[in-house]
């Protein structure tokens, strides 16, 4: 039996929802934009009159401005949005418990099991769009296809508030004239790489051969391939899985810029403390360390390092990332923004080759440490019991922080 896949995606996603939420700002040009004073001004999103405008995600405030004076800008509640994105899934759960989310705002569904209940995979897919719009306020687009690469594909071809079927009989006719940027998994380095070689569609990428493509792109190259000729068939996961955690991050972007190692060294700390209760609070433990600097000139910097042993210990964790800082950063430039990343997991206890010149047993008292302030900032609040340098910072640092993915 052929598969139908729906992609849902939100229109204009936090623009929609401060809309809903606020309805005086329907119709009108707003802009969704981190706060412009602690240095996130830029736009996360727009609304539908504000695109019509050239206001593009991504781009500063004042560039947004200056295309759309009239433009209204709203802070980001994310609060608010993962209750839509929430509210959403409930529809869709009401069709189908084969859901894979992607990203807040898009979600995979597999309705190959609902179709005596509800009818084609295109009037399943009008139902849904029609009670999001009726029950949330909010609108989306889908994609109808039997895979998930070609329903993501439909549900970009048209919006907003739309739904777009491609089907297997017809796919080639329909995908294959579409600029090869179309196609799940061709971003901007790749396509350059497409385009020196004279590949501008999907019909292009389709029609080279798997080899030639693996050459000059490596396995992506196999997988546009195979995506191009509607060969993908991963499965859409059931709602309730979990996939493993593979790393776990924090990042923080300063109000000011970071100008010493003291200064850097109190952040790494604050991170790394953040990211030893996300390990506990998995039972994980990493075996690798990465830090990712963002200079006062835009510029990236990533260093990683794998640890002497195992461990969960905020501590420990933080006292490896600022050791490679200090060796690696050469401060030809101020520092905007630092993200820490716990990266290579084991489940914790997962044996491991012991160090006969490592401090395996200091480490171990750390985090026993670690865990029992853990329970007691968990029964009596944060503010129980916690180091000396994050009370601190907590009194002394107002930081705008980000989650890094």
């Amino acid at each position: 039996m052929e598969r139908i896949i729906l992609h849902c995606d939100i229109n204009n996603c936090y623009a929609s929802i401060e809309c809903a939420e606020n309805p005086s700002l329907r119709g009108k040009p707003i802009a969704v934009c981190g706060d412009s004073e602690e240095r996130h001004g830029i736009v996360l999103a727009k609304s539908q009159e504000a695109k019509e405008c050239g206001v593009q995600t991504g781009e500063t405030i004042w560039q947004a401005k200056l295309k759309c004076p009239s433009l209204i800008i709203v802070k980001p509640n994310f609060d608010i949005y993962l209750k839509y994105s929430k509210a959403a899934r409930d529809i869709y759960y009401r069709f189908t418990d084969k859901i894979e989310s992607f990203g807040l705002d898009e979600c995979w569904l597999d309705v190959t099991g609902s179709t005596k209940l509800f009818g084609s995979g295109g009037e399943i897919a009008e139902l849904i769009r029609k009670t999001i719009h009726a029950e949330l306020g909010i609108t989306i687009s889908v994609g109808v296809s039997f895979n998930k690469v070609f329903a993501k594909l439909a549900s970009d071809l048209k919006k907003p508030n739309a739904v777009t079927v491609i089907d297997k009989k017809t796919f080639k006719k329909r995908v294959w004239p579409l600029p090869a940027e179309y196609l799940m998994g061709v971003g901007r380095s790749t396509l350059k790489t497409l385009h020196s070689l004279y590949i501008k569609t999907i019909g292009d990428i389709a029609k080279e051969s798997p080899e030639y493509l693996k050459k000059v792109l490596g396995k992506c190259g196999v997988q546009l391939w195979e995506y191009a000729q509607g060969l993908e068939n991963s499965p859409v996961s059931d709602c309730d899985f979990s996939s493993p955690v593979k790393s776990i991050g924090h990042g923080i972007t300063t109000p000011a810029d970071l100008k010493s190692n003291d200064e850097a060294w109190h952040l790494i700390f604050a991170l790394s403390e953040t990211i030893g209760k996300k390990l506990r609070s998995n039972r994980l433990a990493t075996n690798g360390i990465q830090i990712s600097i963002r200079d006062s000139e835009f510029q990236n910097h990533n260093f990683q390092c794998v640890l002497p042993s195992p461990t969960q210990s905020s501590l420990a964790i933080s006292r490896q990332v600022y050791s490679l800082f200090s060796k690696k950063y050469a401060w030809k430039y101020n520092i905007r923004s630092i993200t820490v990343r716990a990266i290579n997991l084991v489940p914790y206890g997962t044996p491991y080759q012991l160090d006969l010149w490592g401090n395996t047993q200091k480490i171990t008292k750390l985090e026993k440490i670690e865990s029992t302030m853990d329970k007691l900032q968990h029964r009596f609040g944060d503010n129980i019991v916690n180091y000396a340098m994050i009370m601190y910072d907590r009194n002394h640092y107002s930081f705008c922080e980000r989650k890094a993915k």
